[in-house]
């Protein structure tokens, strides 16, 4: 599944993007998280974009908005320095919250934003979220800012009792880390 996302799987990320519309329908935290008046803001990748690369929470956002969601996608939070990419680092060389504040930037938006729902694709610890989040409080103070992954990491288990999991939690800043629960 993270290889579907990741490569923005044409077949599968639209399948997706449907499932999670139709959880908002019986989901109220859900549904309010993509509530009207909230733009989606979708979370860069490691890497500066380049208008022809993969930014699978880019797709995801537009998949999410075309099936039903009907919000904006605003691309304002941008990354302009390179970090190392957490998903082929190891534990201990993978950037910090701060490292991840410090490559990203805002472009203002056009009219004032209320409610900023961050996408992303995968969360593991919640650096990348939290620093995403961090850079728009600085730069737009008075927004909403919340946050969607699609999937979320969950360590080694020995038994996986179900691939889907609706899961509502928050990401902190603890210990001069992030730290997710759950």
């Amino acid at each position: 599944m993270c290889e579907r996302v990741k490569t923005v799987d044409p077949s599968w990320l639209p399948r997706y993007a449907g499932f999670v519309y139709r959880e908002s329908l019986s989901d109220p935290q859900l549904a309010a998280l993509f509530s009207q008046g909230a733009a989606m803001v979708p979370v860069p990748g490691s890497s500066p974009w380049v208008g022809e690369a993969l930014w699978p929470a880019l797709q995801l956002a537009i998949a999410l908005r075309e099936v039903g969601f009907a919000l904006p996608v605003w691309t304002g939070l941008r990354r302009q320095i390179a970090v190392r990419k957490s998903a082929t680092s190891p534990n201990g060389q993978r950037p910090s919250a701060w490292q991840h504040y410090e490559s990203l930037s805002v472009t203002p938006p056009a009219a004032p934003l209320r409610k900023v729902v961050l996408i992303d694709d995968i969360i593991t610890k919640g650096r990348t979220l939290l620093a995403a989040a961090a850079r728009l409080r600085a730069d737009m103070p008075s927004v909403d800012i919340r946050a969607f992954t699609l999937m979320r990491t969950q360590g080694f288990l020995a038994c996986l009792d179900h691939m889907v999991d609706v899961c509502h939690g928050v990401v902190r800043w603890a210990g001069g880390d992030a730290r997710r629960e759950p």
